[in-house]
């Protein structure tokens, strides 16, 4: 069975959106689909899209699980946005937690430093 993961994040202007998820993400948008959206593919079948509603902006929370977390965040750094947290919870696995303009939360997970 094939799943495809659409995970949306509302936000109160989309240019600024762009430039914001397009630094996180490190790419432009995979595909506008109109006039009020924007859609990045993060991994084959799992999208995060923003979409223009400012009722709802800031209330969005997604975390993506991914192998290279370190990399990605210094990644992310390099193109000018730094987490508003880091955590590591007991098992030793790590979050980093980044906030859009509006606190749409988009958090990176990543599994336990290797000793």
């Amino acid at each position: 069975m094939t799943v495809e993961l659409f995970a949306g994040v509302p936000v109160s202007d989309l240019p600024r959106a762009l430039d914001w998820y397009g630094r996180l993400f490190g790419a432009e948008p995979s595909f506008l689909p109109n006039d009020v959206e924007a859609v990045w593919e993060v991994a084959e079948h799992r999208y995060v899209y923003v979409e223009l509603e400012p009722e709802d902006a800031g209330h969005s929370m997604v975390t993506l699980f991914v192998y290279d977390l370190d990399e990605r965040v210094a990644a992310i750094a390099d193109r000018g946005l730094e987490p508003a947290q880091r955590e590591t919870y007991d098992n030793g696995v790590r979050k980093v937690t980044y906030r859009d303009p509006d606190g749409n939360e988009v958090g990176l997970g990543g599994g336990p430093v290797a000793a």
